[in-house]
């Protein structure tokens, strides 16, 4: 075979070349355009079975109670029991006030208390002794209308001179004087003991009052704590004379937290209370999810309750999208499990697929929170009367 038949022209291949590109360009925008048709469906997909159906937020951020811990009266600290990042408990005693004072404005109104009693005690006689005088003058007086009754036949009869009926008469009267004074008296000695035992006289109620009030106050000396959580922001020192009012110390209570997400005004328009949110914090990652649930959204944007609210009246107003802040609670378990910490950052995931539900919180809802610490003191004080009032009461009656 000669060195021509073997050997294909160039121009033969260049016409094969040409007839290959124009499929093979065809065939790589056809996958490309499959890529691009299957990257939209893939989008559409998501958004129509997960974008749409939440809303999410970077913009959160742990909250919770901070109980500012003050005085209820002044003094001067003598002890300080709690420092920060020390876990108390609700009832626990953290800072001691100088009691001095205190204590002997206490023990003048217990001994105030045991002299109202007994001054009533003694009232209380009285009336009794005036209930008895009473007695004593109604028998004389019916002796002596007696006496005038047997002598007015015989004064009709000549035997019985008319001056010694006289003196009979004038007895009669002067009984009859004596009685009424006698029950004037004891009228007015019921009337600051009628009604009413010696325990609810007006006069003990009114000591009992200011004993109370004397108790209360040398029991305020000793702070304690109202609910249970962790100390902060401690500033008191030994010494220190504090006022009133003036912060000593914050506990946070970690056990009951919640999260406030806030959102953008375009992304209120399904979310409702109740639905259930999922929280992810920068302190665990996305190792830890807490799951919670909208119970409800601020009245009003951040800008309005800010200390310079936006003048969106003036001349020159420039429109920017606000936020409103979205109450989460949260799993006090899951809080246990993985505590967080007052103004952790967060991020938040709402699943709106059911927006059926309220906008606005119901008119009722539970109290925020509560505390039964203080009522031990009151308690105390009304025991510590009774047993001043019944010491006192001696062999009383009533």
């Amino acid at each position: 075979m000669s060195a021509n038949e073997t050997t294909a022209s160039p121009e033969s291949n260049d016409s094969g070349m040409a007839a290959k590109d124009p499929a093979k360009r065809r065939r790589v925008l056809l996958i490309v355009a499959g890529i691009f048709i299957l990257i939209g469906l893939v989008w559409f997909l998501l958004w129509l079975f997960v974008f749409s159906t939440r809303e999410t937020t970077d913009n959160a951020y742990v909250g919770g109670n901070q109980v500012t811990i003050s005085s209820q009266v002044p003094g001067t600290v003598v002890a300080i029991l709690a420092d920060d990042t020390e876990h108390v408990k609700a009832g626990q005693v953290l800072v001691k006030l100088d009691s001095t004072d205190a204590d002997v404005r206490l023990r003048q109104a217990r001994s105030a208390l045991a002299m109202a009693v007994r001054q009533v005690r003694q009232q209380t006689d009285s009336a009794g002794g005036a209930d008895a005088g009473v007695a004593a003058r109604k028998v004389q007086l019916a002796q002596a209308q007696s006496d005038l009754k047997r002598h007015l036949p015989l004064l009709a009869a000549h035997a019985e001179s008319p001056e010694i009926v006289q003196h009979l008469r004038d007895g009669v009267a002067q009984a009859q004087a004596a009685l009424a004074t006698a029950e004037a008296q004891a009228k007015a000695a019921h009337a600051a003991i009628a009604g009413t035992d010696i325990a609810q006289n007006p006069a003990v109620e009114q000591a009992r009052a200011n004993f109370r009030a004397a108790w209360v106050a040398s029991e305020r000396n000793t702070i304690v704590a109202p609910v249970s959580g962790y100390v902060a922001q401690r500033s008191v020192q030994l010494g220190s004379s504090v006022a009133p009012g003036q912060q000593l110390m914050t506990v946070v209570p970690l056990h009951h937290l919640w999260v406030d997400a806030n959102f953008k005004e375009n992304q209120l328009r399904h979310i409702r209370i109740g639905q259930p949110v999922k929280i992810t914090t920068d302190l665990y990652g996305d190792d830890v999810t807490y799951h919670g649930k909208v119970v409800g959204m601020g009245a009003g944007t951040g800008s309005v309750f800010s200390l310079l609210p936006a003048q969106n009246a003036t001349g020159n107003w420039i429109k920017v999208v606000q936020r409103v802040p979205v109450r989460i609670s949260l799993d006090d378990k899951e809080l246990d499990k993985h505590p967080l910490r007052v103004g952790l950052s967060a991020d938040a995931v709402v699943d709106i697929k059911n927006d059926n539900g309220p906008v606005l919180a119901p008119g009722e809802a539970l109290p925020a929170a509560s505390t039964s610490v203080y009522d031990q003191i009151a308690s105390q004080a009304d025991a510590e009367a009774d047993k001043i009032i019944r010491a006192n009461l001696g062999s009383a009656s009533h």
